[in-house]
């Protein structure tokens, strides 16, 4: 996975500037990212706290690793099924 390169605080820093009346253009030559990239971090991350930030960030890590065990498992479930129809 691509690792980011701004923290949940500094990129909720990057949006307050916004709010507090910077132009996006400024912003994005400011912070070296695009614009798209702000409009972006405002739809995942507008009116968000740093901690809820934070406990946004752990509950889509603990969805990852779920999503990875359902998929293990239903690989394991679905390698015995076609195991069995063999046998018989």
């Amino acid at each position: 996975m691509k690792r980011a390169r701004f923290t949940e605080e500094q990129i909720i820093g990057v949006l307050r500037e916004h709010e507090a009346g910077a132009k996006a253009a400024d912003l994005a030559r400011k912070h070296g990212v695009s614009e798209a990239t702000l409009y972006n971090w405002k739809a995942k991350f507008g009116g968000l706290d740093v901690s809820d930030a934070k406990r946004l960030r752990q509950l889509e890590d603990e969805n990852a690793k779920l999503k990875k065990l359902l998929a293990e498992q239903m690989l394991d479930a679905a390698a015995l099924r076609e195991l069995l129809s063999k046998k018989w």
